[in-house]
């Protein structure tokens, strides 16, 4: 009865292993000479990959970090790593929105061309508050995204063909969205998995409103990555995690494929406003799949960061 039961065990664990950790590779061959891409958080995890995969293909590349010191080591190794000296890092700070209004002032008076923008900046699950006041996990996961993708959408369409793909989590079918309180700051997970189901709400409001301009947006579950976000937690809690992760996370290299995949494929083009994991559509559950709460979100955000409806100017009484 033991060796059965660790048998089946054994069995149950490569099983799981082989759902959480099998990962298609990109294998489109796509060149992206003369293609201008800007990643955020381009200077570590799947936005260094991904970065280091787009060079490679021929595309200027553009990473930002907050952390200069970290940003300039990233670009020496991307460099290096994608034999591209076609690469550049910005400086810029996703929990402040004066940081994101600047950074998008000097950009568009610096390059001429963006054809494909890459929301992979982010923060985990925190209990934690932006320079502006909002909490963490929602301003930086999804009003900084928001805020700038709305500041650079016109040079996305006077470059059209072009894209934005935000990174999301299927973690955001754990939740709601509470106009009450979007805001909401309680519950580290809780608040996470709305952000993450902000993302996928903003990509199908801007897919509806750029149908007509060219832009295409997907929104990418890229799996669970094996990184460096338990560093704020515990002795404990970060040896638990690396055993767990050890077992059912993905290293970075291999999150990045479905990122670049959404980057490059020409068959992303008949799902816009799509959600996407291992390199393939999938389906949403119904409470991620509202347009009305989609807008809903969209003129909330607004008012957030202070825009007006037209996309990307700003309104009075900004933050």
């Amino acid at each position: 009865m033991y060796v059965l039961v660790t048998v089946l065990a054994a069995l149950f664990l490569a099983l799981l292993q082989r759902r959480f950790k099998s990962r298609r590779p990109c294998l489109d061959p796509k060149r992206l000479d003369g293609k201008t891409v800007l990643i955020t958080g381009g200077a570590s995890g799947i936005g260094k990959e991904t970065a280091v995969a787009l060079a490679r293909r021929g595309a200027r590349v553009h990473i930002t970090s907050h952390d200069e010191q970290k940003g300039e080591e990233a670009l020496r190794d991307i460099k290096k790593e994608s034999a591209s000296m076609n690469v550049r890092f910005w400086s810029l700070n996703m929990a402040n929105l004066q940081s994101i209004r600047n950074f998008c002032k000097e950009f568009l008076k610096n390059e001429s061309r963006l054809d494909i923008l890459i929301n992979s900046d982010g923060v985990p699950a925190v209990l934690d508050w932006t320079d502006n006041g909002f909490s963490m996990c929602f301003g930086v996961n999804h009003l900084g995204p928001f805020l700038l993708t709305n500041l650079l959408i016109d040079r996305l369409k006077s470059c059209s063909p072009s894209r934005i793909v935000t990174i999301t989590s299927n973690v955001h079918k754990y939740q709601k969205l509470d106009f009450s309180d979007l805001n909401y700051n309680i519950v580290p997970l809780f608040t996470y998995c709305r952000s993450k189901l902000a993302n996928v709400y903003f990509t199908q409001e801007m897919a509806r409103q750029m149908e007509r301009h060219g832009v295409t947006a997907c929104a990418v579950h890229p799996g669970y990555v094996v990184g460096d976000w338990t560093s704020q937690f515990s002795f404990l809690f970060r040896i638990v995690m690396y055993v767990f992760t050890s077992l059912f996370f993905i290293s970075c290299q291999a999150a990045a494929q479905t990122v670049i995949y959404c980057a490059i494929s020409d068959d992303v083009l008949q799902h816009n406003g799509g959600y996407f994991s291992d390199s393939k559509p999938c389906k949403l559950r119904p409470n991620a799949q509202d347009a009305g709460i989609a807008k809903k979100l969209w003129e909330a955000s607004e008012a957030m960061v202070g825009l007006t409806s037209a996309m990307g100017h700003p309104a009075s009484g900004t933050r």
